[in-house]
Formats: structure tokens, sequence, C-alpha cells
């Protein structure tokens, strides 16, 4: 395994996402461990673009204009529908005080839909993986889930790391009204940018 797949997945894992702003959102309104929930939830939303890119159904996905299409405004119409819920008081940006069950249920949820619903992931694993991929008489299969693997636990370690953070600073949140205020308009426009992004992206 190369030090250019470690150094080329960390940029990618570190760089401002949904997943990352889900794992954000946990851990400012539930905590550390809803936020460690999220970070999971990320990472399991990658095994079927994962899975798609091992198998050569990403090819299909890219040669597919409805394909592509369907799940890419179907993450759009997700992203909206959490830009929506983080702006309500008692949405995605409301600080729960005695986090239950169900609540870890719904943001487990939510950072796998986030995930599943983007249809660049698999592209991305169908174009990234193969560069890595020795030509030394391996297997070409088992080296890309070996590298699919390594990617999903820096996922999941630099998830827990915003995510923890964000837990940090939970305090401070909860108690400037003003702060959360604009934190939730700050989150919302995030997630809108993110739709737009992603309807505007080609296969």
């Amino acid at each position: 395994m190369s030090w250019e797949f470690l150094l080329t997945s960390l940029v990618i894992v570190a760089s401002p996402g949904t997943g990352v702003l889900i794992t954000l959102t946990a851990g400012l309104t539930k905590g550390r461990r809803a936020a460690i929930i999220a970070a999971l939830g990320g990472t399991l939303g990658i095994i079927p673009h994962m899975v798609a890119a091992i198998t050569g159904l990403a090819a299909v996905l890219h040669a597919s204009a409805v394909a592509f299409d369907v799940i890419r405004y179907a993450g759009v119409a997700y992203l909206l529908y959490m830009a929506w819920q983080t702006l309500k008081e008692n949405g995605a940006l409301s600080i729960d005080e005695t986090p239950d069950s169900r609540s870890d249920f719904e943001v487990i949820r939510s950072a796998i839909l986030v995930n599943i619903l983007n249809p660049k992931l698999s592209i991305f694993f169908f174009a990234f993986l193969p560069q890595f991929i020795g030509t030394s008489g391996g297997t070409p299969i088992l080296e890309m889930l070996e590298l699919s693997l390594v990617f999903m636990l820096m996922t999941f370690v630099v998830f827990v790391i915003y995510g923890v953070f964000a837990a940090a600073m939970r305090s401070h949140v909860i108690s400037r009204p003003s702060v959360l205020t604009a934190m939730r308009r700050t989150f919302a426009a995030a997630f809108v940018g993110l739709g737009i992004k992603l309807a505007l992206t080609e296969r």
C-alpha cells in the first residue's frame, strides 16, 4: 500500500462534505456518543459504493444517465430535506439533553442515507481505486477490497475526530441561543450548497 494512496485518501476524507456535516451536527446537538454513531453511519454508507466499484456496477451507473440521475436527485432531495430540518427548532440541529435509542437510530440512518444517495462516490471508487492496484500478478479484487477497507477506516477515524471536537464545543452552543441560531442557518446553507453541487455534477 503506497503512501500516495494514504495521503490522497486522507485529503479526500478530511475535506468537508455531507458526511462531515452530519457528524458535526450529531456532535453539537447530541454529544460525543451520537457523533461516533454518525461517524459509523457515514462509514457504513460507503459499503454499497465499494461493492459497486469492486463488482463493476459503478461502470453501469456511469454509463446509464437515468440510473445516475435517479440516485443523484434522490440525494439532492434528501440534502434539501436535511437543510429544512436543520432550520427548524425541533429539527436536526435541536439540542437533545436526554438522547435515546430512537435518536441514535435517526442519527445513523441519516448518516448512511447521505452517503448512499451520492452516486459520485461509486464513480469515485471506480476511478480512484484502480490507480493503486498493482500489476505484478496480484488479485485485483482482493487489493481493491483491502484499499476500500483502509479508506473506510480512515473515514471513520477522521469523522470521529470531527465529531468529538464538535461535541466538546456543545456546552458553548447550548449556553448561547444566538450562536445556535447562527449555526442552524450556516448548516442549512451548507446542506443546500452541497445539494446544488450534487445537482450540477456530471457523470
